[in-house]
Order: structure tokens, then C-alpha cells, then sequence
């Protein structure tokens, strides 16, 4: 690949940016302005990629522009959409997994005004009674009870039966699942915040979305030539999104710097190589997309004051309200060992903690095996089960959600939402 000299003090259009967004919650009531929900996004280069499971998701992630919440009624009635809205402000469904099934799953043929919220883990047969008992309108369940495709609706399958059952008594059904996992301030921050203050990262960054994925060098010989080139580059990518800088013409010629879309590149490289001196010259270059800081699978602290592993465990227990913890000493540890790095990742998380060099790992459930693997390389582990990991952000998330609407609307906690599992 050539690659040709890159002096672009001339700039014809600009290149690259950096962007700054702010995200700016719903204020609901003047006297609840100050909890606000923000987050500054920046767009910088990263070599993380993802992987597609489910081709109706997306990889990249955009956090959407504040929603104008005008339209609700003076009545302080809700409608569905209009809580969707607030859902999506809260934790943008863009920054889920691609293999996810997020966001609005079951919804009902007749509109009503959203009264109550019910807030579970898991919908259950349980939470799904618990649901028709209180009246609830809208379901938000944080694992999806429909993930994979179904063919057909039948009884005798459960998750088929709920979906049956919310669509007969009217009751709307949402999932955000790895968007709170994800988004900053969501589950994963909530989990490491069990141990206390420290300098969190994290371990797995939410890529950002980009207009642009791929730069094409080349020089010409005169500004004639590079505005006819220009002219049939435009045409290949719809003369929207192409930008393109230049160098002051010198021996060689006009250095060309030219970014495109997926959907222009092939069109535009054919181009360039129907002109001698830009075929000769065309260095292509794929462009990463960029990070949004805060934003990602699991978390890493740097305690601000180091505990024992045994400090570690009561901690976590009274952050989960949990009476019992499973603990695996790292090689060489005891429970006065010190820990001063942990690393978290709720739910099921060995695949994002593999290699992370901490204290400690915390996660839901980790296999046999991989526990194995942690506790040679010297890391001690804890698991709670899976879903004990993550329910207890549920308390947290009502309080946010309940601030950004009407009085009309309540948020409960579900009573008969709880893990599987249990210690006899």
C-alpha cells in the first residue's frame, strides 16, 4: 500500500472533528432540575470491535439529542410512547450488545395512559400476576423474557405464555438489559460502588457511531484535475457526506485526503482509478470508530482505600442484601489479604473479565473452570448468582425514572422477583 506525503495545511473542507455531546435529562418538575441526568461523550480513536449476532442490532452506539417532552398532557397523563422516551434518555438502547434484544417488546393493540410501572429482574409467571394485581400498564424487565426468535405462540412454552398473557390483559413489556449495563452510571457502576470510591474505567468501551469509515490518499496534478476528480467523487457518495482536505500543490503535485461512507467506497475507488496520477497514488485507510468515554461492559476501581478480601465480602453482602457469597482465594490469599483493584461485571461475566489483572473479580456466576483459571493467576473471586448481581440497581433506577414523571405515575418494585437460587 503506498503511502505518499500527508501535508494538509491547505484545507479545502474540514477532516476530522472532535464532537462534544452533552445529553440533557428530562426535567420534569423546576424544584427536581438538580438530578438531572447528564453525560459528555468524546470521540477518540479506538481498535475495539464488535461482533454481530443478531443483524437487526447495531455495534455502534449514538446517544440520541434531549427529547422534548411538551407533549405530555396537562393532566400529567403518560402515554407509552412518551415513557419510552424518558426510558431512552435514561439509557440509550443504542449502547446494548449487538446479540441484545432490548427495548419494546410486547406492545399492547389498545393505548392507554401509563399509570403503573413494575420494575423486575425477570418476568416471571410470578411478577406476572404480581403485574395483573396491581393494575400495571408497563412491565420493565430487565432481562428480556423474549430473546431468541419465535416461530409460533403456545402455551406449553413460559415465555411464550407471558407474552400471551401481557397481550391479553393489555400490559406493555420492556427490556433494557445491556444498555443499563452499559450506559454510565448504570448497573456496573452501582456494583463496583459496593466497594467504595476509586478511579473506575472501563473494561469493555461502547463504540460510537461514525459517518465516515474510510480515507482515501492520493495526489493530482493540478486544482483542474482535482475539481473534476471532486465532481465525480460527489457523485459516487451523494454529495452528502464527502469531505475531503488538500496540501499546497508542490513537485509531485496536489495531495488529496478524501473520507467516505461504506457505501461510497467501491464507487469512488473505480473513480480514481480511471485518472493516471490518483490511481498511481491511492493509499485507502479504514477509520476505527470512536469511544464513548464511561460508557461499557464491566468496570475496574482503583480503591481509594484498599479493604481485605474479608472487609470485601461483608461490603458486598450488605450492598446486595445478601446473607451468603460464594469466595475463591486467589493463589497465596487469605481473607486478610489486601485488595486495592477489583473488577466487575454483573450477571455472567467471564468473558469480560478474562485477563483483567485486579485483587478481585465480582460477577454473578462464572464457571468451574474459569474460577480455576482466576484463582492460579492469583485473583480471588465472589459470586452472588447471576441475577443477585444486578437487582438491586432496580431500587436505584426507580428513583431516577420516578423524578422524570407526572405525579400520575407510579413506580414500584416488583415483591416476587427473586433469583432462582437460593443456600439450604
Amino acid at each position: 500500500m503506498l503511502t505518499g506525503c500527508r501535508n494538509l495545511s491547505w484545507t479545502f473542507f474540514s477532516l476530522t472533528s472532535r464532537r462534544l455531546w452533552t445529553r440533557q435529562s428530562f426535567k420534569s418538575r423546576a424544584a427536581l432540575c438538580s438530578s438531572a441526568f447528564s453525560s459528555v461523550l468524546h470521540s477518540l480513536p479506538s481498535s475495539t470491535h464488535s461482533h454481530h449476532i443478531l443483524p437487526s442490532r447495531q455495534s455502534s452506539a449514538r446517544l440520541p439529542p434531549s427529547v422534548n417532552f411538551s407533549s405530555v398532557h396537562s393532566s400529567g397523563l403518560m402515554e407509552l410512547k412518551e415513557v419510552l422516551q424518558v426510558l431512552e434518555q435514561l439509557a440509550p438502547l443504542s449502547l446494548a450488545e449487538s446479540w441484545d434484544n432490548v427495548g419494546l417488546l410486547v406492545e399492547p393493540s389498545k393505548p392507554r395512559p401509563v399509570k403503573t410501572i413494575l420494575l423486575t429482574n425477570d418476568l416471571t409467571d410470578a411478577v406476572m400476576e404480581e403485574a395483573v394485581a396491581v393494575s400495571c400498564d408497563l412491565i420493565i424487565s430487565y432481562h428480556p423474557p423474549l430473546f431468541r426468535p419465535i416461530k409460533r405462540l403456545v402455551q406449553k412454552d413460559w415465555k411464550q405464555r407471558l407474552a400471551v398473557r401481557a397481550v391479553e390483559v393489555g400490559i406493555a413489556v420492556f427490556s433494557p438489559h445491556t444498555s443499563w449495563d452499559c450506559v454510565k452510571g448504570g448497573v456496573n457502576d452501582w456494583l463496583v460502588g459496593g466497594l467504595g470510591s476509586g478511579q473506575v474505567s472501563v473494561l469493555s468501551q461502547v463504540l460510537g457511531a461514525a459517518s465516515h469509515s474510510h480515507k482515501l490518499e492520493f495526489t493530482v496534478r493540478s486544482a483542474e484535475e482535482l475539481n473534476m476528480i471532486m465532481e465525480e467523487l460527489k457523485a459516487c457518495d451523494g454529495g452528502t457526506t464527502l469531505q475531503h482536505s488538500g496540501s499546497r500543490p508542490d513537485s509531485s503535485g496536489i495531495h488529496v485526503s478524501v473520507t467516505c461512507c461504506d457505501s461510497a467506497l467501491t464507487p469512488s475507488v473505480q473513480a480514481l482509478l480511471g485518472h493516471g496520477t490518483p490511481s498511481q497514488s491511492l493509499t485507502i485507510v479504514k477509520l476505527e470508530k470512536p469511544p464513548l468515554l464511561g460508557h461499557g461492559q464491566g468496570r475496574c476501581s482503583v480503591l481509594d482505600q484498599p479493604v481485605t478480601v474479608r472487609a470485601a465480602v461483608q461490603k458486598l453482602k450488605s450492598h446486595l442484601g445478601l446473607s451468603h457469597l460464594r469466595l475463591a482465594l486467589g493463589w497465596g490469599e487469605t481473607l486478610e489479604s489486601s485488595v486495592y483493584t477489583v473488577a466487575v461485571c454483573a450477571g455472567s461475566g467471564a468473558s469480560v473479565l478474562n485477563g483483567v489483572k485486579a485483587d478481585l473479580y465480582v460477577t454473578g456466576e462464572m464457571s468451574h473452570h474459569e474460577v480455576l483459571d482466576a484463582v492460579a493467576k492469583g485473583t480471588s473471586v465472589i459470586l452472588s448468582d447471576h441475577s443477585n448481581s444486578e437487582r438491586g440497581y432496580l431500587a436505584v433506577f426507580r428513583e431516577r425514572l420516578a423524578v422524570r414523571l407526572p405525579d400520575s405515575v407510579t413506580v414500584v418494585l416488583s415483591k416476587a422477583d427473586r433469583d432462582p437460587l437460593e443456600v439450604v
